[in-house]
């Protein structure tokens, strides 16, 4: 905040929570209607199915479900997400009810969601985000292999063990006792399973609205009723006889790390899917109705709480669930209504429709639950963790997990993650070679105090006066090693000698040799222009034009193309896909791709003096705007406009300063399409638009703001903006980018009262930014 703003007002809600939207009772999007109801059918089979996994009572299953749907989607900070029996708590849940019982099982439930409630409170959630995917990914494949070996012996006709060595040593036996109706019942559900979403055409696209799981266990419960095969079946206890919480008996120890198990898995899931839900959101195309992004210290509360309703009504522990939150998202709900509707579903369902679920083969929720559990162990995540060279963690935890348990699993894949760290920065491989006289020390790993000395001897091999090229292959350098390098280069060139200083990878800094004068440029500004070095430096003479020009491209090819070389030969194979048109002023300040963090490939950018849209026919013989509007809309089918005006802008400062009967030029000829940005600005006072903490500095930056807002008028004329406006395909948006602040703000409202809001380092508005669609 600069020192001339305003105070903070206070706020209703925390500053780093969602906004909140206004109250509105007993009005239901259709969206979040049909959103869940989708995830209802899914939650349904599932929630049975997990129950029976674990060995719990099976109405406990529809108690989590219920208790996730309402009071976790109702507190919780995701508003999206779908909360229930989870898969990855499967293996923890059905251990402690081994040990303990189940109405011990549902006391940790309790104290495992009061330990939540602490968390959040301490503000802790985002902690958990820094336990590396590795182990994350390794903790739901072992989970996933033990769901799969247990379910395994029921979808063969029998029951399984506690631990998956027992289990992996009775399959022999299993096989050699099937039980044909089961395995009948249990490969029908997995065919459904898997052919469901396969089925092509039109009609499959129909058909697939309808859940795979809900249709695989309806399957083969019409199935099993029509042939009358005599197979165990759901059996739903009455109510009144369903077991409560009760409390845990047993060591001390033994019970805090029941509930510390219980509280860190369900945990890491509810928060990592909850990341996940943010990007399935901001990933999601078509009209985007605003939805918050999550607040995860606020999630941990909602979790902790559901989970203590739940333990104390007799149900499964808790978490957020991945594949109800993605069909919820994938549905178009658009607010937590669609949760809460959801579990409202599961309620009616557990009352009223008992007879028809007790009709059930316990082995199609078995098959449907092994799919799950197969499911988890992701060769998507194994491509990832071998590709960063993290395999041996993966695999670590997910050896852990399945023959020692969740949380000494999870344990030995920290340990081992942090070994591999401490060996990658440690471990460092320095080499000295000599080709045509030039003398090259290659640099592989990270560049630490450990390693100055074997650096130290390699660069002294470097004779007098010799040219040296030292690359360095690593992502960090510390600053020892960094003041080592310089010491060198300083000494090696007033001998007479010449050094460069290269990364190949980036993130990596980089000392170019020293030039005759003080550079001032920063790390962060490799981008900038080079006349910018010697600012102030009297001595240094202008160098000519030409001589700029072949400098900084001589230093792109150098140190700049083998980082985007990859990503442009992509981006030239596939042809360019940007996701927006950025409409902007030719002012040189305004880098584009800085303010908005973007690389080649991101925005399709148009720039021209005063960043101004001529209305359809009044373009007079210059339709490059005109022309790259319909390019951008019909052809490469962007998804949003933004109109980008700046401060100090000298096209705006010219309109206001321009006397009748001047000489027409091309630029007054040009600006004349800044006019009707002139004219609002000087009709009602009250419908000015503005900054959201303070006034206009003076009438050029008012009018800055007002040419923003006629622009977006004149776009909305051009025939291919109105159409795509009109079929929910684009959106508007108004930005302005004060220079000397280095602030942006984004125009929200509409009509009367438009205000340009600040964006945060957090990426938020002060107040919620509505697209001007």
């Amino acid at each position: 905040m600069s020192a001339c703003a305003p105070p903070r007002t206070q706020h209703p809600h925390p500053p780093h929570s969602p906004p909140r939207a206004p109250r509105r009772r007993f009005l239901v999007a259709g969206a979040d209607l049909s959103a869940s109801v989708a995830v209802f059918l899914i939650a349904l089979p599932l929630s049975l199915g997990i129950a029976l996994a674990t060995g719990a009572p099976l109405q406990a299953g529809l108690v989590a479900a219920a208790v996730g749907g309402l009071v976790a989607g109702r507190l919780g900070g995701s508003p999206l997400q779908v909360s229930g029996p989870a898969a990855g708590l499967t293996v923890v849940t059905a251990d402690l009810i081994h040990r303990y019982g189940w109405q011990a099982t549902c006391g940790i439930t309790v104290l495992a969601g009061m330990a939540q409630l602490g968390l959040g409170c301490l503000r802790v959630a985002r902690g958990a985000l820094a336990v590396s995917p590795a182990v994350v990914h390794g903790m739901l494949a072992g989970i996933g292999v033990t769901i799969a070996v247990a379910q395994l012996h029921i979808v063969l006709g029998g029951s399984p063990d506690s631990s998956v060595l027992a289990n992996l040593r009775a399959l022999p036996a299993q096989v050699a006792d099937l039980h044909p109706a089961a395995v009948t019942m249990s490969a029908l559900t997995l065919t459904l399973l898997l052919a469901w979403p396969r089925i092509p055409g039109r009609l499959g696209r129909l058909l697939r609205r309808v859940p795979a799981a809900l249709v695989a266990v309806a399957g083969a419960t019409a199935t099993a009723g029509l042939t009358g095969l005599t197979l165990p079946r759901v059996d739903l206890p009455s109510w009144s006889s369903h077991a409560l919480a009760g409390l845990p008996e047993g060591p001390v120890l033994g019970i805090a790390a029941a509930v510390l198990t219980t509280t860190l898995v369900c945990s890491v899931q509810s928060l990592l899917g909850a990341v996940a839900v943010d990007k399935l959101v901001a990933a999601r195309t078509g009209p985007q109705t605003h939805v918050g992004r999550s607040d995860l210290d606020r999630e941990l509360l909602g979790q902790g709480a559901a989970n203590i309703v739940s333990g104390a009504l007799g149900g499964l522990p808790v978490a957020g669930v991945a594949v109800r939150s993605s069909a919820n998202v994938n549905s178009g709900a658009v607010s937590r209504n669609s949760t809460m509707l959801h579990g409202v579903f599961v309620v009616v369902a557990a009352l009223l429709m008992v007879p028809l679920l007790e009709q059930i083969p316990l082995a199609s929720l078995a098959a449907l639950v092994m799919a799950v559990g197969i499911r988890m162990v992701s060769l998507h995540h194994i491509r990832t963790v071998t590709r960063h060279r993290e395999v041996l963690v993966y695999a670590a935890t997910t050896l852990g997990v399945v023959f020692l348990g969740v949380l000494e699993g999870v344990a030995l894949g920290v340990a081992v993650a942090v070994a591999l760290a401490l060996h990658r920065l440690a471990h460092t491989r320095i080499t000295h070679e000599e080709k045509e006289g030039v003398h090259h020390v290659h640099v592989r790993g990270q560049l630490t105090f450990l390693a100055v000395p074997r650096l130290s001897r390699a660069l002294h091999l470097v004779p007098q006066g010799a040219h040296a090229v030292v690359e360095l292959d690593g992502s960090f350098m510390d600053h020892a090693a960094y003041e080592s390098l310089q010491d060198w280069q300083s000494a090696h060139t007033a001998r007479g000698g010449s050094a460069e200083l290269a990364g190949r990878r980036s993130g990596v800094r980089t000392v170019d040799p020293a030039p005759p004068a003080v550079c001032r440029c920063r790390p962060w500004t490799p981008w900038r222009n080079h006349q910018a070095c010697f600012a102030g430096t009297p001595s240094a003479p202008a160098a000519p034009a030409a001589q700029e020009l072949a400098r900084g491209i001589s230093s792109f090819q150098r140190n700049t193309a083998p980082l985007v070389r990859a990503e442009l030969a992509r981006l030239a194979r596939e042809g360019q896909r940007p996701a927006q048109l950025f409409l902007t002023c030719a002012d040189s300040r305004l880098v584009t791709s800085m303010i908005t963090s973007s690389g080649p490939g991101d925005l399709f950018v148009v720039r021209n003096v005063g960043n101004l849209v001529p209305p359809p026919g009044e373009e007079h013989g210059d339709d490059s705007v005109a022309a790259a509007i319909e390019y951008a809309v019909e052809v490469l089918g962007v998804r949003s406009i933004t109109v980008c005006g700046h401060s100090g802008c000298g096209a705006m400062q010219a309109l206001l300063t321009a006397e009748p009967g001047e000489p027409e030029t091309p630029l007054k000829r040009w600006l004349r399409h800044g006019l009707p940005s002139l004219a609002r600005m000087d009709g009602d006072r009250r419908a000015r638009p503005r900054l959201a903490r303070r006034e206009p500095a003076d009438a050029v930056e008012q009018l800055c703001l007002t040419n923003v807002v006629q622009q977006l008028e004149h776009l909305r004329a051009h025939d291919s903006v109105a159409r795509a406006l009109a079929a929910g395909a684009l959106e508007l948006h108004g930005m302005y980018f004060h220079v000397g602040e280095a602030q942006a703000y984004l125009l929200g409202g509409t009509g009367d009262g438009q205000v340009f809001q600040d964006v945060r380092e957090d990426g938020r508005a002060v107040e919620e930014v509505r697209s001007l669609v």
